[in-house]
């Protein structure tokens, strides 16, 4: 199977995008994804964002949105590749204003002020059936990294977990930068109170209304940018009394500013194409998995 796609990526943080997949070329590209994803056998991603139809009852988004983490896995929410996905969507469709479904629920994205595309991620919800834990807990006051941080001899604060779409565990820390996510990311992604996984970052106030951030991010591990991870620390920040609800997140691939209002929590952004290009997907073969070609 021939398969067109759009490299692009928001602050570092890289898609692979399909847009308009027929079914059979959704289940193609979903047993390909690990090698899609593989930086050095395949085309190299964070994750891949497909766009189908919408078909959704109610038919008021432009397209349905589905995500895949680097592993294969699904996702529920994609806040830079939703403004990547955008902003491919408004050049095809000359508009200056989109919806997408995805399983986290409608995403509206626009064209924000010089170049920056700006997507609303919706309302963050804090109870624990929500993120969801696997039992009963205070989401702001979460004890679940005792153990990880004796391992490394350290010792990590008390979390907040939030879900903004998909589930976030976020730590604020005197220095983001001093924590070392490669080895415990892993073990707080896949923590017992957390059935279905969570993405896990570490802030710190570097300024006013303005927080360093460093993100692992759940089926994909060290990233250098998490839309959906920077709008949750935003969030978090405030709640904490760190910040206005107004807050600058600065990442390791740059910065996004995260607004959080009646209407949602409003995340704006850079994003940048790096190529277009097709690859061939055979019937699935582990050891011969396809070709790729860019331009």
């Amino acid at each position: 199977m021939e398969l067109s796609f759009v490299k692009m990526h928001g602050l570092g943080n890289d898609f692979i995008i399909v847009d308009m997949a027929t079914p059979p070329m959704i289940a193609a590209i979903t047993a390909h994804a690990g090698w899609l994803a593989d930086r050095r056998r395949g085309i190299g991603c964070d994750q891949i964002l497909i766009t189908t139809e919408n078909n959704m009852p109610d038919n008021t988004a432009d397209a349905r949105l589905i995500i895949l983490n680097s592993d294969g896995s699904m996702a529920e929410a994609c806040g830079n590749g939703t403004r990547c996905v955008a902003a491919l969507m408004m050049r095809r469709l000359g508009k200056d204003r989109i919806t997408l479904h995805s399983d986290g629920g409608k995403l509206e994205a626009w064209q924000s002020t010089d170049g920056l595309i700006a997507v609303n991620m919706g309302q963050p919800r804090f109870d624990w059936t929500d993120i969801p834990l696997a039992e009963p807990a205070d989401t702001s006051r979460l004890n679940i990294g005792q153990d990880i941080g004796q391992n490394i001899g350290m010792e990590l604060p008390l979390a907040m977990a939030i879900n903004i779409g998909n589930p976030h565990c976020i730590f604020a820390v005197a220095d983001a930068d001093t924590i070392p996510l490669a080895d415990i990311g892993g073990g707080l992604e896949t923590h017992a109170l957390f059935p279905h996984k969570a993405n896990i970052e570490f802030i710190s106030l570097i300024g006013e209304n303005r927080i360093r951030m460093r993100v692992w991010e759940r089926g994909a591990g060290i990233t250098s940018a998490c839309g959906s991870g920077a709008t949750a620390s935003a969030i978090a920040a405030h709640r904490l009394g760190l910040t206005d609800k107004s807050v600058t997140v600065v990442l390791d691939g740059g910065e996004l500013m995260i607004n959080w209002t009646d209407d949602g929590a409003i995340m704006t952004g850079a994003v940048s194409d790096v190529f277009h290009g097709q690859v061939t997907l055979p019937d699935f073969d582990k050891n011969n998995p396809g070709e790729a070609s860019h331009d």
